[in-house]
């Protein structure tokens, strides 16, 4: 699970040109130390990933270090040597992309720089205003001497953001706005994460689930899986898996599942396992910021789930996506379209948006249960129907599942192509059925055009 941060945002509100806004979103931070209690109180906060790991789910925090928030009538800016106000980004080289506020009234963090700086005063009267002023510099200083970084704007942020890894035992971070700052910043923070993670580990044994590392997935606004592992600013490449991140999120697949599905599948699959083996990339359909998502009538929801869940690669469902949540609110301006109320009333009255939820969940589950279907290698096995298999072979063990979509409603013949020996029996997940291999042919009889193969 991936949610908005949750540090405490600016007060107030902000004109930007078209009215006051406010910093609802959590990517408008005053203070990376405390929660914004319009989101709860860190008891709410450790409850949430304790009960997600109670259920095998990993929690992601999304995190900013690029900037602050805006400044406002009761939020005074940083001093300068934790801000640059000027200039404003233009983004047509690596210099005017990284080195520059992102927008106007967006203080930017020097965090290109190394020299060691006082805290904010606007902190400090924060802190000891409410009574944790000592604790809080208490705790600067042992992570400063222990680590040896200089007393940077960075290294303060990294010490701020990875104390919910040491105290919460969260999973990974989503981070905001990889690209406007330097990679070595990312490379710092996963370090340091890391050994954050090692620690809570080490306190908490009987909590831990696997023996994965600490996971990091980069928003580089604009990165596309077809520049497999770099992002060309122009007169620079950065290649940001070299740099701390699992995972970059794929700009480019709203664009590529425009395609059939075999293209589509193929183009993944050629890329992840050929082009970029190791690495990983981040599918969604739509997002929270992104004003031309795939299918932003919503008219098309079936072919977007089975394109977004059974392309290979991580899938990102914004929420919504499950449920047809309307993109376009009247009213509405710029991305509070995309971040409007969730649906409920349809998800629990209308017949439609619940036949949506449903082949979601189907394709979630099987998704969960057969890791060959995001990681495995494709192979397309008939056209018409599409019929096509996911292998995976790794130490872990096998996995191998063969789906078919577009096929025909009713009793239909799948023709497998031996991929499953005479006499398996299999499972089709998506109707429940269960049959046996015979003569390289699969039949099920149900009303559904999609067929999902496991064995038994």
């Amino acid at each position: 699970i991936w949610f908005t941060p949750v540090v405490e945002q600016i007060h107030g509100a902000t004109d930007e040109g078209t009215g006051n806004t406010y910093a609802y979103h959590g990517y408008w931070t005053k203070d990376w130390t405390a929660l914004d209690p319009n989101f709860g109180t860190m008891n709410d906060l450790k409850i949430l990933v304790q009960t997600a790991h109670a259920h095998n789910i990993r929690i992601l925090l999304d995190v900013v270090i690029n900037h602050t928030g805006p400044v406002t009538g009761e939020d005074p800016v940083f001093p300068e040597t934790w801000v640059r106000t000027t200039p404003a980004c233009t983004h047509d080289r690596y210099q005017s992309t990284v080195t520059c506020t992102l927008v106007a009234n967006l203080p930017d963090i020097r965090t290109d720089s190394n020299l060691s700086v006082n805290l904010p005063e606007q902190l400090l009267k924060k802190w000891e205003k409410e009574g944790r002023l000592d604790q809080e510099l208490a705790e600067l200083n042992d992570f400063f001497n222990r680590t040896g970084y200089p007393k940077a704007p960075r290294f303060y942020i990294i010490k701020w953001l990875t104390d919910y890894i040491r105290e919460l035992g969260v999973d990974g971070f989503r981070v905001d706005t990889v690209k406007h700052t330097e990679a070595v910043v990312w490379k710092d923070l996963k370090e340091v994460a890391q050994k954050a993670f090692d620690e809570w580990k080490q306190a908490h044994p009987e909590k831990v689930l696997d023996d994965q590392e600490f996971f990091m997935v980069g928003e580089v606004y604009g990165y596309k899986i077809s520049n497999t592992v770099t992002y060309d600013f122009g007169d620079r490449k950065e290649n940001y898996f070299e740099n701390g991140f699992n995972s970059l999120i794929n700009f480019e697949f709203k664009e590529d599942a425009l395609q059939p599905y075999d293209s589509l599948f193929r183009k993944y699959d050629s890329l992840l396992h050929k082009e970029m083996p190791g690495k990983y990339v981040l599918n969604y359909i739509s997002s929270h910021d992104d004003g031309s998502p795939f299918d932003k009538n919503r008219e098309k929801s079936i072919e977007a789930a089975n394109k977004l869940l059974l392309t290979p690669g991580a899938s990102q469902l914004y929420y919504g996506d499950e449920t047809a949540r309307p993109l376009h609110i009247d009213g509405a301006e710029g991305d509070a379209n995309l971040r409007s109320f969730m649906n409920w009333e349809s998800v629990m009255n209308d017949l439609k948006t619940q036949k949506i939820l449903l082949h979601y969940q189907k394709l979630g589950q099987f998704r969960k249960n057969h890791p060959a279907v995001g990681a495995g290698r494709h192979q397309t096995l008939s056209l018409e129907p599409y019929v096509f298999q996911r292998s995976l072979d790794h130490k872990t063990g096998k996995d191998h599942v063969i789906i078919a979509l577009e096929a025909s409603e009713g009793l239909k013949e799948i023709n497998i192509n031996h991929a499953f020996r005479d006499g398996t029996k299999v499972r089709d997940a998506y109707s429940g059925q269960e049959t046996t291999v015979k003569n390289g042919i699969v039949k099920i009889n149900s009303p559904f055009s999609i067929v999902l193969l496991e064995k038994i």
